[in-house]
């Protein structure tokens, strides 16, 4: 069954504080059209430019993601986004009244609680998932960083994290539904060690951090003036180490393993630069924003080629066809009412690309659901078979005196319905050269710029005279 694109059913909005430039900003969340994905709008700016979360849009991963484009700018957007992904929302506009995203309680369950609240709208598009083909890694030999991507049917996450560190030893999280984000990845917050923190404060770079949205990790020994001066800068009574565990005491842990919960938080949000929803599993072993949005880069490539595929034929079906119906009819053997292909538009040594034109006075819409016509899927495969037919008969030199016989058929998929009125552009490409009169083809069929129809054929050619 299809898995349709959702929206959110209305507007949902946050105020609070981004993490390292301290401006109090609003982050509103909005219901999209389908096929937008994800879209930040800086609201503040002059004509209110828009930034597609995309990564080729990233232009810093120091202390988080930023997206930069027309001429604006949004900082540490992986909380934002891990929220809608992990939610399953392919479209929302996000609106900001500053640079930054708020960072709230360090997590994404803020977020995500108020998504849920406004709930969801179902749209009338299909979702169209990146399905890994092949194993597909990355590595950072600099930092130590591995990556593995999969093939799977649903999308997983392994996170393993070591910083070779006393108190922060070897952590493990995994997710595998994405449906369980909520409650096992969204409430994990951001960590940081103390000596990076002492770094930041001293140089003014977190103005709006504070002990409520972070875990800190005592990683040195630390006398009571320093403590002293943590409980100023962050406004506190007292901060202090809590014994055995080697985390400042401003909190209690969601999890046991939360660090790693949350670079697995960040790896989904950053990953959702791809601009597709993934299927498959990933391994990382000591993820960050940088390795993140590199491996984002490198799986959107492997994305946008394969989908490249998918697209339809950029020709003009009003313009005089290579073939048409009184010469297809001296290449195929089909007559009226099942000759299904009235002309061809382009052919080359592996491909062709032909035409139907679907009106009501076919006879199948007569019983094929009468008072809402819809052409039969069937049909939509054997019109394909006749085009790719006349790909194949192209190979002899006296075609008329042979037929084409489909051997099998394989991964047929049908995601929309054709009606009377449309126009069906047919693409055959050969997967392999024609063997012993036997061709293997991949065959799709568009309405327009959709892709309604795809098939795998394998047929051959037989002499009837």
């Amino acid at each position: 069954m299809a898995s349709m694109q959702r929206t959110i059913s209305d507007t949902v909005s946050f105020v609070g504080k981004g993490l390292h430039t301290g401006v109090e900003t609003t982050i509103t969340f909005k219901p999209a059209p389908e096929n937008t994905g994800y879209v930040f709008i800086r609201i503040d700016i002059e004509n209110q430019p828009q930034i597609k979360a995309l990564a080729e849009f990233v232009t810093d991963t120091s202390r988080g993601t930023t997206i930069e484009a027309n001429g604006a700018s949004v900082s540490t957007v992986e909380h934002a986004l891990a929220a809608v992904y992990g939610l399953e929302i392919d479209n929302v506009f996000i609106e900001l009244n500053g640079p930054e995203v708020p960072i709230l309680k360090g997590n994404s369950i803020d977020f995500v609680e108020g998504l849920q609240k406004v709930g969801f709208q179902e749209q009338k598009a299909e979702r169209i998932y990146f399905e890994l083909k092949d194993n597909i890694s990355h590595t950072d030999l600099e930092k130590d960083v591995e990556y593995l991507a999969v093939p799977s049917e649903k999308y997983s996450l392994n996170v393993l994290v070591d910083y070779n560190s006393n108190v922060l030893t070897n952590q493990y999280a995994n997710l595998n539904d994405i449906n369980l984000f909520s409650e096992e990845i969204a409430p994990a917050r951001t960590f940081v060690f103390l000596h990076e923190l002492e770094f930041l404060v001293s140089n003014n770079l977190v103005k709006g951090g504070d002990l409520n949205n972070a875990i800190v990790i005592v990683d040195k020994e630390i006398d009571k003036s320093s403590l002293d001066k943590l409980s100023e800068f962050f406004n506190q009574d007292k901060v202090d180490v809590i014994p055995g565990q080697g985390i400042l005491n401003n909190l209690e842990l969601n999890f046991v393993n939360e660090p790693a919960r949350h670079k697995l938080l960040d790896m989904i949000g950053d990953l959702a630069l791809v601009g597709f929803p993934l299927k498959g599993h990933i391994f990382s072993r000591r993820p960050g924003h940088k390795s993140n949005v590199e491996f984002a880069k490198k799986l959107r490539k492997i994305a946008k080629k394969q989908f490249s595929a998918n697209t339809a034929p950029d020709i003009d079906v009003h313009a005089k066809p290579l073939y048409d119906i009184n010469q297809i009819k001296n290449i195929l053997p089909h007559r009226s009412p099942f000759l299904l292909v009235d002309k061809v538009m382009e052919m080359g040594s592996d491909s062709i690309i032909g035409v139907k034109n679907v009106t009501m006075n076919e006879p199948f819409f007569v019983g094929h659901f009468p008072f809402e016509p819809v052409m039969p899927g069937v049909l939509i495969v054997e019109a394909m078979a006749q085009t790719g037919g006349i790909l194949v008969l192209s190979t002899v030199e006296d075609p008329e005196n042979y037929a084409t016989y489909f051997m099998k058929i394989d991964s047929v998929k049908f995601k929309q319905k054709v009606v009377p009125g449309d126009t069906l552009v047919f693409k055959c490409n050969l997967v392999s050269p024609i063997r012993r009169g036997i061709a293997q083809m991949k065959a799709q069929a568009f309405v327009g710029d959709v892709l309604v129809t795809e098939a795998e054929l394998m047929a051959q050619i037989a002499k009837v005279k």
